[in-house]
């Protein structure tokens, strides 16, 4: 089975140009399952029904959320009605929508798939390895599924790989979001286990950390806010990972990055 993940689609450029790429991509990997973050998808900060809808329409199976995830405060009642929009699992019993799910993969395979945020430098939810502990148990690898994907939305890289060596042997990969910087360390850890620490975002690179420049370089030099972040709105960059499984096993065999126009180097999985 092959799962595509794309990183954070961060503002306009990033939407666009994941909206008009996605497919093809897809179809030139043969991607059973495409996963995307969209929790910065709209202005930035959030996501909206609409483009909840505009995702699933151009070719992703399952959009993850994470500390933006009510920016939009339109979220808190749609995602009631759309079980591939997940925000974290460890959030308080009673939060509306889910944080996992099982998804019908194009190859007929069961997929997994859960979101999590961390909790260092973030705001504190219910510990997250207890919360992924719960739904891996619930539903094992190679037993009750086919494929395990978590998306761990952190700050820290050590609670991302914290994470990935906790679910090493139990789940097909484990790829870190919401830094939006690609990092160089994908790799398959010794259970079998794809890991990456981000996946980096889908949006413009010349900026910071998909914001327009202006806004967060003076808070850095003045301290003082001058006015709201905005997205900026360049050439954007595709970011993502895709994951080749072993049928039988559900771990992975291949893992590699995937980067399409704007700014930084390109990159394409051989596999």
């Amino acid at each position: 089975m092959r799962l595509l993940f794309f990183g954070d689609i961060v503002g306009r450029c990033g939407r666009d140009l994941y909206l008009e790429s996605v497919a093809d991509i897809r179809e030139h990997l043969g991607a059973d399952l495409v996963i995307v973050n969209g929790e910065n998808a709209a202005g930035g900060f959030g996501i909206t029904e609409a483009i909840f809808d505009e995702l699933l329409d151009a070719g992703s199976d399952v959009v993850t959320l994470g500390n933006h995830a009510w920016d939009q405060k339109e979220a808190l009642v749609f995602i009631e009605r759309t079980p591939a929009l997940l925000r974290p699992v460890n959030y308080p019993t009673g939060t509306p929508g889910n944080g996992a799910g099982l998804f019908a993969a194009r190859n007929g395979g069961q997929v997994l798939v859960m979101n999590v945020m961390g909790r260092v430098m973030m705001n504190p939810l219910d510990d997250p390895f207890a919360a992924v502990e719960r739904e891996l148990s619930a539903c094992a690898l190679s037993v009750d599924c086919d494929a395990v994907v978590i998306d761990m939305h952190a700050e820290a890289t050590s609670e991302k790989m914290a994470m990935g060596h906790f679910a090493d042997g139990r789940a097909s990969l484990v790829v870190g979001t919401h830094t939006h910087v690609p990092t160089s360390d994908h790799q398959i850890l010794p259970g079998g286990t794809a890991y990456m620490s981000d996946a980096g975002m889908c949006g413009d690179y010349n900026s910071v950390i998909g914001m327009d420049k202006e806004e967060p370089l003076n808070r850095f030099l003045r301290k003082i806010p001058t006015g709201r972040y905005a997205p900026a709105d360049g050439e954007a960059t595709l970011s993502a990972v895709l994951v080749e499984t072993d049928d039988g096993t559900g771990l992975a065999q291949s893992i590699a990055p995937l980067r399409v126009g704007g700014r930084l180097a390109p990159a394409w999985p051989d596999f």
